[in-house]
């Protein structure tokens, strides 16, 4: 599969209401809005020397008459019309034919009607046309879109940034040890690449051979280098730090990671929400109030008043021009295109819109334990010195040395912790009790509480008690037949899961965890954390359950889970979120995907869900606040006291409103 089968431009962009100009990529859009703006432009110029308001203004009146100057102004003006306004035109068209009226078809309008009535000027009819109105009107709806859909073209940069992550060319290690340079697109899962110091990697893979340390910033967001080592996963894109590696390919093309990155963009991108619903009802009616309102203006300017067609005309097309609601139909889009790239930058991967805009509403967070707020794996605790001839670093030490030979969890949370590890010799699992053998010429046992019970040693320490009653599991290391101490054990919390709980309650946000584990476990964690509440000893059948349960508190719910058995539970919460990019089922059923495995990325998410509704709300603000004055000043209601806007001006504001709404959304903070 190659790389670039999944990078062709994007189809469902924020401009895609501008369904008339779709005649390439984005790019090539941009180009010929710039090309077509410079054009008219340039061409503008004869036509203000040449008109008549112009030259009395300048003083010029007399200056540049010649015969047959009217039919040079009437052809100049006609090319920026049908050159100029082409993209207008078109999209009239095609609105038209949807029986969808919308912006274009204002513009549209606007333009022909100005353009159709100068028209008649030249040739006979009486009045005062305004080609040079016409030509400045086409220009300033040129820029403002060109400006706007640069904008919009910005706020995709985080998928071409992706898609350049991946490297040309890779490696491949063939089977007779030769090395040999190949497309990248060309691998397939299970070929061999080598990556060396400073390089990118291929594809998805796993570490065979060496050691070194990688820059995954682009595709987690995490800034420092992360250490991998032979058995470690290494993602496609991934810059190689200090270390030649071999690697295996596991997955390429649209299996791959930054694939699944992609596609996730695009669709949340393209998705529609229920703000921008809001928007597009509020365009109909401003359409509505568009076409009826240039209408009504030039009735009432015609024939309830003394002024002319010229007049007439001039503020029918100006209400057209000024109502457009080409700001509100961007209002939206251009917010979710740049909050949902800065996700995907910080490996915050939106799946799910409506859910993400749901989110800044969330009452309550139930977390899973296991792998979530904890690491999901054994360390140590606490250390209990019985033997004064042993520091706790010297319990640890030997132990360790003796759990180095067991795969048992706590064995490996032990071995893990210590500082020197030496050879140990007669190694003998006592079985369900814990292990034995000799280590520095001592006599080392590591075993459970039931081993000293079942040998009749007792001990007395109340600190014993205490941590058995937190549900620690507490291991006794007996040294020569002596008891040296004791070392106990956790799940161990992540250090930022305390950080995390305390800036959701600050946010008025409930934070309860869901585990299987028993109370005590339950309970120390909780304590440890600060939650709000606990759910102990739940089966995962039951987990959805719990779920409702909250809910039925009236409380809006996010669910953040990890494994298999939280798919249900994920899905029935109002927003599922699966952190540590956890497994493919609870990914599959989750709103909101989280790339490392750190709960400070869940007040992220919740920060940047509102932070984009607010820019939302500021950004429709922007784009319908203006025509509370512009609407009746382009009408002429302000005439009476020396207010009046031309179409020009009437399309300065409404291009203006339009590029204050694109840089608005840029100004979106990363979370």
């Amino acid at each position: 599969m190659k790389n670039s089968y999944f990078f062709s431009p994007q189809k469902n962009h924020p401009e895609s209401h501008h369904k008339g100009m779709h005649h390439g990529d984005h790019a090539s859009m941009v180009k010929d809005f710039q090309i077509r703006f410079w054009v008219s432009l340039v061409l503008t110029i004869p036509v203000l020397l040449l008109s008549p308001l112009i030259q009395e203004f300048l003083g010029l009146s007399g200056h540049l008459n010649f015969t047959g100057d009217r039919y040079v102004l009437f052809f100049i003006s006609s090319l920026i019309y049908f050159y100029g306004g082409w993209p207008f035109l078109q999209g009239l068209w095609e609105e038209l034919a949807r029986k969808q009226p919308g912006m274009m078809t204002l513009i549209g309008v606007a333009i022909t009607t100005a353009y159709i009535y100068s028209s008649a000027i030249v040739f006979g009819v009486r009045g005062m046309g305004f080609f040079w109105e016409l030509a400045t009107l086409i220009d300033i709806m040129l820029f403002g879109h060109w400006i706007e859909m640069k904008s919009v073209m910005g706020a995709g940069k985080a998928l071409e940034q992706l898609a350049r992550l991946i490297p040309d060319t890779a490696h491949k290690v063939e089977e007779d040890g030769t090395i040999h340079d190949v497309p990248t697109h060309s691998l397939n899962k299970g070929d061999k690449c080598l990556v060396k110091p400073g390089e990118k990697v291929p594809g998805d893979g796993i570490i065979l051979k060496g050691i070194t340390s990688m820059n995954e910033s682009m595709l987690t967001g995490e800034s420092k280098p992360v250490s991998k080592q032979v058995g470690d996963k290494v993602i496609g894109g991934a810059i190689n730090g200090e270390g030649s590696i071999t690697i295996e390919i596991q997955k390429t093309g649209e299996d791959s990671f930054i694939f699944g990155v992609v596609k996730l963009v695009r669709e949340a991108q393209a998705s529609k929400s229920k703000t921008q619903d809001l928007a597009n009802r509020a365009a109909v009616w401003l359409t509505i109030i568009a076409l009826g309102g240039g209408a009504l203006t030039f009735s009432v300017w015609l024939f309830a008043t003394s002024q002319d067609l010229s007049f007439a005309m001039e503020r029918a097309v100006t209400v057209m021009v000024i109502t457009c609601p080409h700001a509100l139909g961007l209002a939206v889009p251009l917010v979710v295109a740049v909050s949902t790239s800065i996700a995907a930058t910080h490996g915050l991967l939106i799946r799910n819109r409506t859910a993400f805009e749901k989110a800044r509403h969330i009452q309550a967070i139930i977390f899973d334990k296991t792998g979530t707020l904890t690491t999901g794996e054994f360390g140590i605790t606490d250390i209990i010195v019985f033997d004064p001839k042993y520091s706790g670093a010297d319990l640890v030490n030997l132990a360790g040395s003796l759990e180095q030979y067991s795969e048992h969890p706590i064995a490996k949370g032990i071995v893990k912790e210590a500082k020197h590890l030496w050879e140990a010799e007669n190694f003998k699992a006592i079985s369900g009790k814990g292990a034995e053998g000799d280590v520095q010429g001592k006599a080392i046992k590591v075993v459970s509480p039931g081993y000293l019970r079942e040998m009749k040693i007792s001990v007395n320490d109340p600190s014993i008690q205490l941590l058995s009653a937190q549900g620690k599991t507490v291991v006794f290391i007996l040294i020569n037949k002596k008891l040296g101490g004791a070392i106990a054990l956790a799940d161990i919390i992540r250090p930022e899961s305390k950080q995390a709980v305390s800036l959701l309650k600050k946010r008025g946000i409930q934070c309860i965890m869901l585990t299987g584990d028993n109370q005590h476990v339950a309970r120390w964690v909780a304590d440890e954390i600060g939650l709000d509440d606990y759910f102990a000893e739940i089966l995962p059948d039951q987990k959805a359950a719990k779920i409702k349960e909250v809910q039925s508190r009236g409380l809006i719910v996010a669910m953040t889970g990890d494994g298999v058995n939280d798919a249900p539970a994920l899905a029935q919460a109002d927003v599922g979120i699966a952190i540590g990019a956890g497994t493919d089922v609870a990914i599959e059923t989750a709103d909101i995907i989280l790339v490392k495995s750190n709960p400070l990325d869940v007040v992220a998410i919740v920060g940047l869900a509102r932070s984009t509704y607010r820019k939302m709300i500021e950004n429709l603000l922007w784009a319908t606040g203006y025509n509370v004055f512009a609407i009746p000043a382009a009408a002429g209601v302000f005439y009476a006291w020396g207010i009046i806007l031309s179409p020009a001006l009437g399309a300065v504001f409404m291009s203006a409103s339009t590029i204050i709404c694109a840089v608005n959304a840029r100004f979106l903070k990363s979370p």
